[in-house]
C-alpha cells in the first residue's frame, strides 16, 4: 500500500490494484481568500490514472469545483447521496451515492462508509447538505481508515472493528484529520473536529498500525495558522507511547508499507516512520524553511 499527502484532506491511496483520491482541493485559496501556503504535494495534472473519486462532505476545504472540474469525468466519484444528488444536479454525472452503512467494490477493494460527526452544512439554509461520510478501504490483505472530518464520539471507531475484528484483522493505516483551535473556540471545535490530542485517543481506540495526520499545512484558516495542529503534534509525540507508528508526511511525501510490515503489530521505523530523532530534524526544519519564507525582503541601501 501507498499513501501519499498531497495536501489538507487530499491524500492518494494506492491499495490493492487500484488508486483512489480522496477529497480533491488543489486551489491556490480557499474561500476565495484563505491563502494556500504549499503547493500541492502532486499537481493535478500530474496524478496517475485513478479508479474513483471518495468526497466525505460539501464544505469548500474538502469539496473544490475546480478540481473536480480540472478531473476526468469517467472517474466514479462516491459521495453521500444528498451530496452526489445535488453534483449530478450540477452536471457531475459521475457522482454516485455512498450512504452510511453500504459498500462499494472498486476493483479488488470494498469500500464501507460510515456517518462521520460533522456538520457539512455552513448556514441555517444548506442544513440538507450537511450530510459527512467516513471510509474504511478494504484490499483484503491490506486496509486504510480515511476520516475524512469527525468529531471524536464513543463509536467512531466501529466502523473498523465492525468490519475487521470479526476476522481478527487489524488496520494498517489510519488517515486522521488535526485541527487547532484557540481557548474560546474548542469546545465547539471539538463538536465536529478532531484535535491533535483527539486523533492520537482515536489511533488508540482504532488498534492500527500507523497514523498519518491530514489536515495540516495546506490553508491558513481564520482562527489558526497552516502548521498550528502539527506543531502541537511533534510536541505532543516527544512523550507519547504511540509515537513511533505515528508517520507525518510532507506534501508529495509517500509512505509505502510492505506486506512484510503489514503483519507485525507495528512496521518496522525504516518503512513507516522515520526514526524520532529524524521526524523532529525535519519539523524543525520545516520551521526553519517557513520562517525564511515570512522574513521579510532585504531593503535596498539608501
Amino acid at each position: 500500500m501507498k499513501v501519499t499527502y498531497i495536501g489538507h484532506a487530499t491524500l492518494l491511496v494506492e491499495i490493492g490494484t487500484v488508486r483512489l483520491l480522496t477529497d480533491p482541493n488543489f486551489d491556490q485559496k480557499l474561500g476565495g481568500f484563505l491563502p494556500r501556503v504549499s503547493p500541492p504535494g502532486v499537481p493535478i495534472e500530474q496524478l496517475p490514472r485513478l479508479d474513483a473519486l471518495l468526497l466525505t462532505h460539501a464544505h469548500a476545504d474538502h469539496l473544490s469545483f475546480a478540481s473536480l472540474d480540472a478531473l476526468p469525468r469517467d472517474i466514479p466519484l462516491y459521495a453521500p447521496p444528498v451530496i452526489a444528488k445535488w453534483l449530478r444536479r450540477r452536471g457531475y454525472s459521475h457522482a454516485e451515492d455512498l450512504a452510511p452503512g453500504s459498500s462499494v467494490r472498486i476493483g479488488d477493494v470494498n469500500v464501507h462508509a460510515a456517518l462521520a460527526t460533522h456538520r457539512g452544512n455552513r448556514y441555517g439554509f444548506d442544513r440538507w447538505r450537511s450530510a459527512a461520510n467516513m471510509y474504511l478501504l478494504d484490499g483484503g490483505s491490506e486496509t486504510c481508515f480515511f476520516a475524512g472530518d469527525t468529531a471524536l464520539m464513543p463509536d467512531t471507531h466501529e466502523l473498523v472493528h465492525g468490519k475487521l475484528m470479526p476476522g481478527g484483522r487489524q488496520l494498517d493505516v489510519a488517515l486522521l484529520p488535526i485541527g487547532y483551535a484557540p481557548w474560546w473556540k474548542r469546545t465547539g471545535f471539538r463538536k465536529g473536529h478532531l484535535t491533535h490530542d483527539d486523533a492520537l485517543t482515536l489511533f488508540e481506540r482504532l488498534g492500527g498500525r500507523v497514523f498519518v495526520p491530514y489536515h495540516w499545512g495546506t490553508f491558513h484558516h481564520i482562527t489558526a495558522r497552516a502548521h498550528d495542529a502539527i506543531n502541537r503534534l511533534v510536541e505532543r509525540l516527544e512523550a507519547h507511547h504511540l509515537r513511533a507508528a505515528v508517520r507525518i508526511l510532507e506534501p508529495g511525501e509517500t509512505l509505502e508499507l510492505s506486506r512484510q510490515e503489514q503483519q507485525g503489530s507495528h512496521p518496522r521505523r525504516r518503512a513507516a516512520d522515520r526514526a524520532f530523532d529524524d521526524m523532529n530534524a525535519v519539523a524543525a526544519d520545516g520551521v526553519m524553511k517557513r520562517a525564511r519564507r515570512d522574513e521579510p525582503e532585504p531593503r535596498a541601501p539608501q
